[in-house]
């Protein structure tokens, strides 16, 4: 069974992009990184997550809640990878899903999955309106309306993902490389001098007292929120150097240092306004409507007053980089249904780049339909369309992830590929119960998440289970129709 599936694996490897299949040996480990660190955007993460996690979740101890997400991402990484070994295909979680728990599931899955990574790029995008509104208005002195430049964007971000998955790549790496080297070297600085006022407290971040202080749910929910994307790994395996070992090390290689990057950054900045303090500073900072202030302001006192000037750009670089990478992985979901039947064959159709540009137009329409109703309503693009589709993306890719756990323990249990019980049943099972608990705290906690009502968190709640459901109608229907013709 296993050389069987290495070898449809080579068959499919070198078939022509006419056949429908993405350009091979187009990235490598590093590549595959840095799509991932785009999709985290990683000064959004720090600037837009960690106040909020510090002020309304456990103050000093929010750190712990990175470390505590990481370890439960890297057990779910461990069933994720001994799939990703036998199955390579652009689908991910839809293919992952389906040879687990069946094919109605898996392309239910997939509605989750484009629901989510279409939402929180969606999210992504009124944000990046209003900090790129705020730029322009600063330094140019014209006010041009958020939705302006998003959907200015959306052209750009079409054309990028149009040229090919090395161009892409190259753009994410110079933008994920700028704002993380800021973010590090202070770190680094801060560490080096020991800290701030209270020096570096270890004990008061990274405690088990530490991490249940306070609410420690909500900086779970955070944590988790900042995790979101690194399973793009698999969806790009298609056109991995030798994926079988590419998309492992990738994948082992995000989550280590996402995790590492976002534990230390939040330490750093619990120690340089100490940890009696910091809880304080987050809420004033948070409160008064200038969360980014609270991170930007301990690395301006580091580096210089250029910083408050430059970071903000970063900023809105960071952002655009995330929607980027969320682009380039919708497309490769839309690409990989129209391969298996289940949406119009158009939506497979490559160009010269082997690019999916077709998938990408329907992409950049959806981000166009899922902003254009804000704009035209006269909503605030960061308190609801940032605010609500962040969430609910969250919420639906962590049912994807514990779906993709049931589902590899029950392949392995009935494939017998691999019969490691540690990589195909303990330490899923372990992630999957992680991850059970995880979703619980962003279900308890969702009206704070998306900073809306209850009514608004009870529709946008239920939207999840309504598209899994859809998706496996649709499946079960197109199967039918499928069998009545044969």
């Amino acid at each position: 069974m296993d050389s069987q599936t290495v070898e449809s694996d080579h068959t499919q490897e070198a078939a022509p992009a006419g056949a429908g299949r993405l350009k091979s040996n187009a990235l490598g480990v590093l590549g595959i990184l840095f799509f991932v660190l785009s999709a985290q955007a990683p000064l959004t993460g720090i600037a837009g997550a960690v106040p909020i996690a510090i002020a309304f979740g456990n103050g000093a101890g929010a750190p712990a809640a990175y470390a505590a997400v990481g370890v439960m991402i890297l057990l779910f990484s461990v069933g994720f990878v001994a799939m990703g070994r036998h199955v390579v295909d652009a689908g991910a979680f839809y293919t992952y899903i389906g040879k687990g728990l069946g094919h109605a599931t898996g392309t239910g899955s997939a509605g989750v999955a484009l629901f989510a990574y279409c939402s929180v790029q969606a999210a992504m995008y009124g944000l990046y309106g209003a900090t790129v509104n705020g730029l322009v208005a600063q330094y140019a002195g014209v006010d041009v309306p958020w939705w302006v430049w998003s959907l200015a964007t959306m052209a750009v971000v079409q054309v990028l993902g149009a040229t090919g998955i090395e161009m892409g790549a190259k753009v994410l790496a110079v933008f994920v490389l700028a704002e993380s080297s800021i973010l590090l070297a202070f770190g680094v600085v801060t560490l080096v001098k020991g800290g701030g006022p209270q020096g570096l407290d270890l004990v008061r971040s990274f405690s088990p007292a530490a991490a249940l202080k306070g609410a420690p749910g909500v900086a779970l929910m955070f944590a988790v929120a900042s995790m979101f994307g690194f399973e793009a790994t698999a969806i790009y395996g298609e056109e991995a150097r030798e994926p079988h070992r590419t998309v492992p090390r990738a994948t082992y290689l995000s989550v280590g240092v996402i995790t590492a990057f976002f534990a230390f950054i939040s330490w750093m900045l619990v120690s340089s306004y100490g940890a009696s303090h910091v809880a304080d500073a987050a809420t004033k900072a948070v409160s008064g409507g200038d969360g980014t202030g609270f991170v930007f302001a301990p690395i301006a006192a580091q580096f210089g007053g250029w910083v408050t000037t430059v970071l903000p750009i970063l900023l809105a670089t960071s952002l655009f980089a995330g929607i980027l990478a969320f682009h380039n992985s919708a497309n490769r979901y839309l690409f990989s249904l129209s391969r298996d039947g289940l949406l119009p064959g158009r939506l497979r159709t490559l160009n010269r780049r082997h690019s999916p540009w077709v998938a990408g137009c329907v992409q950049t329409a959806i981000a166009v339909l899922l902003t254009v109703p804000f704009a035209v309503l006269g909503k605030d693009p960061v308190l609801t369309l940032f605010s609500w589709f962040s969430g609910v993306g969250v919420l639906g890719c962590m049912l994807l992830y514990l779906l993709t756990s049931f589902s590899v323990i029950v392949f392995f249990r009935r494939e017998r590929l691999d019969t490691r019980l540690w990589n195909t049943v303990i330490a899923p099972a372990l992630g999957a119960l992680g991850l059970a608990g995880a979703i619980w705290l962003i279900l308890a906690n969702f009206t704070t998440l998306i900073g809306g009502s209850t009514a608004t968190a009870t529709w946008l709640v239920l939207a999840v289970p309504a598209v899994l459901a859809v998706g496996a109608t649709v499946s079960r229907l197109t199967r039918s129709r499928r069998q009545a013709c044969a």
